[in-house]
């Protein structure tokens, strides 16, 4: 239990200078981060309606706009040490519309926890079937990531390192024993297999599949030590789990020329197959909870001008989506939390136009850098941000053409920019920072 009661992770403070890490560690996470059985099925959907070379030019542009994106939020979140909706309060959105950010992180990622729970559980029902119910599979899978969640990035860091090198080790060992069954030679040059796929869609589809995790990338990176780490690590992490995971996906496509790759691989490789699927979700769902109660914490501190231990709300969090994923409800959400996500692109262009050109607020926090402390107030709200916000999150959701997540995110920061040099981003109301962060614990030791 002391190890929990240092675990709150700065969640309501920056990152300590004693408290971060190596870049290679965080790469590690990266990577299981964007590693899952989820990217297996986009390359296996971009390799049945495409061929191999038109599947790997649209993962290439689509891993390259995530890169970039990664990048600039990550270098924010590195130099200022504070996780995302914290950092909302001084780049451009106030502190209502900071607690807005936290309320759409908080309540997406913890409906994508229980649905990814449930997935992985219907899975293992499929090659187990008859052990349990697949309802207590929800339930134990949903109630593990809370324990390892719980102890913050230290537990989450020890999950990394067993469950990543296990997951490549398998994977590989799976997507070799299928591929060899084929010539090599004939995947890369046959057609596609299904209905023909644009490159221009097979890039949307890659960006959009990971947006929300580039929105929220400041929770991982502020741990890093410069902004040249958060580079180094973002490109070895996005580009062997997006890449690399995607490729071997579009030639499994083309091996069994069908879709629905994961379920030929886990029922095709028995015991292996079901590590695989245990792995893959241990890693992507730990950092679904992760950002969902740092999101919420912040949301509660600033609504409520409450603070609640990280760690308990974690559990609290975590316990409900296990529940909800053993009950099936959660199921019912994802049309919604889709509808959620287009709200995630402008955030970043909204942060990345603030802190790197407009800097109505920069100063505040350059101020305040040195010392480790937070600004002593933050904008109580700020209307053009809300609005920037909302008109560019519609046009994302209307928006078919091309990649809509990528036109959101370019227009929020072209509005947000343009509302700078018309001198109307101004904030109405001042809050006190003290009034919602007295209580906040010093970062984990």
């Amino acid at each position: 239990m002391a190890q929990l009661a240092h675990a709150d992770d700065a969640a309501l403070s920056r990152v300590a200078p004693r408290d971060q890490k190596h870049w290679f560690g965080i790469a590690v996470q990266r990577f299981g981060q964007v590693s899952a059985l989820s990217q297996f099925l986009l390359g296996a959907t971009l390799g049945f309606g495409m061929t191999f070379w038109q599947a790997a030019l649209a993962l290439l542009l689509g891993s390259i706009i995530l890169e970039v994106l990664m990048c600039i939020v990550g270098i924010i979140g590195q130099r200022e040490a504070l996780n995302t909706a914290l950092l909302a309060r001084w780049t451009g959105f106030g502190e209502v519309g900071a607690s807005l950010v936290g309320l759409a992180v908080g309540i997406s990622l913890i409906g994508w926890f229980g649905i990814q729970s449930a997935i992985s559980a219907q899975s293992l029902d499929v090659m187990m079937p008859g052990v349990m119910p697949v309802w207590l599979w929800s339930l134990l899978f949903g109630l593990l990531v809370t324990a390892i969640v719980a102890f913050g990035f230290k537990g989450m860091q020890w999950l990394a390192n067993v469950t990543v090198p296990l997951f490549l080790i398998l994977v590989g060992w799976s997507v070799i024993s299928e591929l060899s069954k084929h010539s090599f030679a004939e995947l890369l040059s046959s057609p596609a297999p299904g209905p023909s796929i644009s490159i221009w869609a097979g890039t949307g589809i890659v960006a959009g599949g990971l947006i929300v995790g580039a929105i929220i990338t400041a929770d991982m990176t502020r741990y890093n030590r410069s902004g040249a780490d958060v580079v180094k690590q973002t490109v070895v992490g996005v580009s062997l789990g997006e890449f690399g995971i995607g490729l071997a996906g579009v030639l499994l496509a083309h091996a069994a020329g069908s879709g629905d790759i994961v379920a030929i691989v886990t029922s095709s490789v028995g015991f292996v197959g079901l590590i695989i699927v245990i792995t893959g979700t241990l890693k992507i769902n730990d950092w679904n909870l992760y950002s969902s109660s740092l999101g919420l914490v912040n949301f509660i501190a600033t609504t409520f001008r409450k603070h609640v231990n990280r760690v308990h709300f974690t559990i609290i969090l975590g316990v409900i989506g296990s529940v909800l994923a053993a009950a099936g409800i959660l199921g019912k959400f994802t049309d919604f939390l889709v509808v959620l996500s287009v709200a995630f692109p402008p955030i970043a262009g909204i942060m990345v136009a603030e802190y790197f050109i407009v800097k109505r607020w920069r100063p505040e926090l350059d101020a305040t850098r040195a010392s480790g402390a937070l600004p002593a107030t933050a904008p109580r709200v700020v209307p053009a941000t809300l609005v920037i916000w909302l008109i560019s999150a519609v046009v994302g959701y209307v928006v078919t053409w091309g990649i809509p997540s990528l036109w959101s995110l370019l227009l929020s920061m072209l509005l947000y920019v343009l509302a700078g040099k018309l001198g109307l981003v101004r904030g109405v109301g001042q809050a006190d920072t003290a009034d919602a962060t007295a209580t906040a614990p010093i970062a984990a030791h």
